[in-house]
């Protein structure tokens, strides 16, 4: 059975679509023990994982690296690799280019933000058989034009324009849309809307889907925390509690103990 028909199947079975980020083999060797349906390699990296302000700065490398990565991980999963910006904004070859790069990393679908501009994009990997995801709503990569992160979606206007974007994301062949930061009336719309799954992060509860990132809902990223986000436990502090604890047995000299250290050889017993 196609990616595409098992997507929709879920949608159609009222089945939830889970997906969370992984930028490691650490965590995407966690994660390849859950219950999740697929992991998102995103250009959130650049700002969770190399702390940078935005996304921007990303390259297709970056996330190539990243992917190669998490595939080691998690073989069992469906993984993501989302497009960074401006690569797939430079003409069809170099945006295929692109795609190659980041196929061949290990991606088993890619994740485009934006419609206009990106429709011949769109249709020629959905005829080249190569899964592809569309990001409507917030798109992060846009922020300077759209004012910053922040909600869409939030007039009338706005609200339909979105819906129209995710009936022609499905019409140029996508398997499913990433919705962001929408209010919950627009993300049930644009799920009523279309036959593919529509992902949500911060799209309310009646979409087909939720995403999110792993290192917010872990509780690691301690300097910002989108409005959308749940924390599942405190990492940060479990971190910290952990590794002052490594610091006290040092000073302590109770570590390391007998269990942590080599007896001699044989030899140098005698």
């Amino acid at each position: 059975m196609s990616v595409l028909q098992t997507f929709k199947n879920l949608k159609a079975e009222g089945k939830k679509i889970v997906v969370v980020t992984s930028h490691e083999y650490w965590s995407a060797k966690i994660l390849n023990d859950t219950n999740i349906n697929g992991i998102l390699i995103g250009d959130d990296l650049n700002m969770v994982v190399h702390g940078h302000e935005d996304t921007l700065s990303c390259d297709v490398e970056t996330i190539a690296m990243h992917t190669r990565a998490v595939k080691k991980g998690a073989k069992d999963k469906f993984l993501i690799a989302g497009m960074p910006f401006m690569a797939n904004r430079k003409g069809l070859k170099d945006s295929l280019d692109n795609v190659e790069i980041l196929i061949k990393a290990g991606a088993n679908a890619i994740k485009i933000e934006g419609v206009d501009g990106n429709e011949e994009l769109y249709a020629h990997l959905s005829q080249s058989g190569i899964p592809t995801i569309g990001h409507i709503g917030l798109t992060p990569s846009h922020h300077n034009a759209i004012g910053g992160f922040k909600a869409q979606g939030k007039t009338k206007e706005t609200a339909l324009k979105i819906v129209e974007e995710a009936k022609k994301l499905e019409q140029l062949g996508c398997i499913a849309i990433v919705l962001e930061a929408v209010p919950q009336h627009v993300g049930a719309a644009v799920s009523k809307a279309v036959s593919i799954p529509v992902v949500g992060v911060g799209a309310g509860l009646d979409v087909d889907g939720q995403a999110l990132v792993l290192p917010d809902m872990l509780g690691f990223s301690t300097d910002f925390k989108p409005k959308f986000v749940r924390t599942y436990m405190n990492g940060a502090d479990l971190i910290k509690d952990a590794v002052n604890q490594f610091a006290a047995d040092v000073h302590a000299k109770a570590f390391p103990g007998a269990a942590e250290t080599y007896a001699p050889g044989k030899d140098q017993l005698k």
